[in-house]
């Protein structure tokens, strides 16, 4: 439990530091119609930090045949987030569905503890 108040503590400052507008991507140059999407939109840019800060803890977590599966999981939801084109409501319930899946994953892991 405490690993996870930690974790979070540290997801918090994480999303405080970030600049309200920038996403986990440089935005200089996007041409994909999400990544624009992404970077002209606050609340996006915000659903895209935290994402791509759990998606850093959870490939930190695991071993590297989990760790694989994880990332194949990850490009194959990138995929999915770019057939959204530029529709930030598309974006925005990807990323709700991945950021679940990845808290998920995490959860199971702290339910195994302690560490």
């Amino acid at each position: 439990m405490r690993l996870k108040s930690a974790f979070l503590a540290a997801a918090l400052a994480t999303a405080l530091i970030v600049p309200a507008s920038a996403a986990s991507f440089s935005c200089a140059g996007v041409s994909a119609p999400d990544e624009v999407a992404i970077c002209k939109s606050c609340d996006l840019a915000q659903l895209d930090v935290k994402m791509a800060t759990l998606y850093g803890v959870i490939t930190k977590m695991v071993g590297m045949g989990q760790r694989g599966a994880i990332q194949d999981d990850q490009r194959a939801w990138l995929v999915e987030r770019a057939a959204c084109k530029a529709d930030a409501a598309c974006i925005s319930a990807a990323y709700q569905t991945r950021i679940r899946a990845i808290e998920g994953m995490l959860s199971d892991i702290y339910s195994r503890g302690p560490f």
